[in-house]
């Protein structure tokens, strides 16, 4: 027999668990390459993003720079670009409406995005992402899926010339497409252009990576030459050659903003949410939801000292910098730094960009999120038709109703397929000596067996919604005579509930009138401490109750022994051999 040969470095590395956490890592070509994509794309989706808000443009340039550098610097998303998005815009706007505050007012909007800030960083600290364990594959599949067709939908009129009446994502489709006829032709064929020719780039395989930087640089050059009559990032508004400008709070508008800054918050920790779920880490590491809202948190309180709106995570500029090739977190720290370059720089130059190229390359990145979801959807539909109702309920909730209503809605569905799976996953089962000292598994049977002690495996987690189906599983021991019972709970009763506790009890006096002796084994610490605590140890008695132990059939052979004994002496009418 030869002998093994040694594992090699790379066996190792293979073999390795992935980090927990994300390394800062080096800054690569493709990060700066896929920043100033990223950057510049921030340039005229930014300042859209505050027009629509009814926010001066300038300040959705700024809502790029300090936060999206912070952000990226600290989230353990490590590709998520920090910055302003539609729904904050929209919800930022309905906030200061409310408090009857002006959407011009500097002091009230750095107070809004530090507040926003502090909330975030709170959440995060009290490790408040735990909450995104309660939402389940199906659900957000489905909310990643309806984000990504939002992106889409919300640059039909840059890609059209056409602007959708509906507020409501699928109708604003249904709309365009029934409008086809008021369509701009130049903007139509600008938008086409530009998706062939990141196409064309794509297919390249030395070109790839670059293709989203290619396209726009060519289709907007070709387009600078040839003068089509179309929008220009310039229409929306001015791009100033400056720096983002230092702002104070105004303290004096904490008490009006204080409420809508968590609405907030929640608004753009829900849109966050998905980017974890629809871009994975590149070192593997696992990203984690608490320590992406510290992150978001800190990133809005250093952006109200500068000029900067409310941001979130941005599933968007996150893609857009995957299409471009960010392999770390240098490529949000270089987006930042680069836009604020390009408009120090060059800012009237990138004002000469068509807003359908534009539209074009985010039709192109949704369409890739959406591409990415397919396997999961597949998986969804493949799991069971209560996972694929919830990832078709939350899809539908994102795409109508505000986003954090539908991650809400998510979690609860989330919960409730829970609740229903754990309630169908508790059953009895036989467990026969072999023979040879192990035990084999069967169905519990309908009769207890007379003459002999039958031993009946719980498996489940002691879920309350489970003991309806248990009650209709124990056997009949009304024909039984000369029997025992042994009940092993090893593995199981990962939640034990008040109901799970109170059905046992009930059960096992219902066995004891009829003669039968049953004994509890394989019982975890915390059950045992419960069932002392309810005083139900006192009714099953101490002396039936058989903790677990580190040896895996110890108790179960000790409870069998146990049973075997009071069997036989019940059946002898000896007293003295019941212990």
């Amino acid at each position: 027999m030869s002998e093994p040969s040694a594992a090699t470095p790379a066996d190792d590395a293979e073999q390795a668990p992935p980090p927990d956490k994300p390394t800062f890592g080096k800054p690569t070509t493709q990060d700066v390459t896929s920043g100033f994509v990223t950057g510049l794309f921030s340039i005229p989706e930014g300042m859209a993003y505050a027009s629509i808000g009814g926010f001066a443009a300038p300040l959705g340039l700024w809502s790029g720079v300090v936060p999206t550098i912070v952000g990226s610097a600290l989230a353990r998303t490590v590709l998520m670009v920090t910055t302003l998005t539609s729904a904050i815009a929209l919800s930022s706007q309905s906030v200061l409406a409310a408090a009857g505050l002006k959407p011009n007012d500097l002091g009230a909007l750095a107070t809004l995005t530090v507040l926003v800030g502090l909330v975030m960083l709170i959440m995060g600290l009290l490790k408040l992402g735990s909450v995104m364990s309660f939402v389940s594959t199906a659900v957000m599949t489905g909310f990643t899926t309806g984000i990504a067709l939002q992106i889409v939908t919300g640059v039909l009129k840059d890609a059209t010339g056409y602007t959708p009446t509906p507020h409501n994502t699928l109708a604003k489709v249904e709309n365009s497409i029934a409008h086809v006829g008021d369509w701009n032709g130049p903007t139509v064929v600008v938008a086409v252009a530009t998706v062939a020719a990141w196409a064309a780039f794509h297919a390249v395989k030395k070109l790839e990576q670059y293709a989203t930087l290619l396209a726009l640089l060519v289709v907007s050059v070709v387009c600078a030459i040839v003068k089509p009559d179309i929008e220009l990032v310039k229409d929306i508004a001015a791009i100033p050659r400056s720096l983002p400008p230092f702002s104070l709070p105004d303290l004096g508008a904490v008490p009006e903003l204080a409420t809508g800054a968590i609405a907030i918050a929640l608004v753009a920790l829900a849109q966050a949410a998905g980017i974890g779920a629809a871009v994975a880490n590149p070192d593997g590491s696992r990203p984690n939801a608490s320590k992406d809202f510290t992150a978001q948190g800190v990133a809005n309180i250093a952006g109200g000292f500068f000029s900067a709106l409310p941001t979130g995570g941005s599933l968007s500029r996150t893609g857009v910098g995957t299409s471009a090739g960010a392999k770390t977190r240098w490529s949000g720290i270089f987006a930042g730094v680069w836009l604020a370059l390009i408009v120090l720089a060059v800012g009237p130059v990138a004002g000469e960009i068509p807003m359908a190229v534009i539209g074009g390359l985010l039709i192109v990145i949704g369409g890739e999120l959406i591409a990415g979801r397919v396997g999961d959807i597949t998986l969804v539909l493949r799991t069971s038709w209560l996972s694929a109702l919830a990832m078709i309920v939350t899809f539908l909730a994102t795409t109508q109703l505000p986003l954090q209503d539908a991650i809400f809605i998510g979690a609860g569905l989330s919960i409730l397929l829970f609740a229903v799976g754990s309630s169908k996953r508790g059953q009895l089962l036989e467990l026969t000596p072999d023979g040879h000292g192990g035990w084999e598994l069967g169905e519990p049977p309908a009769v207890l067996p007379s003459g002999r002690t039958t031993v009946l495996h719980y498996v489940g987690s002691g879920f309350f919604a489970e003991v309806n189906q248990l009650e209709s599983e124990w056997p009949d021991p009304r024909p039984t005579h000369d029997a025992a019972l042994v009940v092993s709970l090893r593995g199981s009763t990962g939640i034990p509930s008040a109901t799970f506790v109170k059905a046992y009890v009930r059960a096992v006096q219902r066995l004891r009138r009829h003669g039968v002796e049953v004994v509890l084994c394989g019982v975890p610490p915390r059950l045992h401490a419960l069932l002392e605590r309810t005083g139900a140890l006192d009714t099953l008695g101490h002396d039936s109750v058989v903790p677990e132990t580190s040896h895996l059939l110890e108790s179960l052979d000790e409870a069998y022994a146990i049973a075997e004994r009071r069997r036989l002496a019940a059946a002898t009418g000896d007293d003295g051999a019941t212990g």
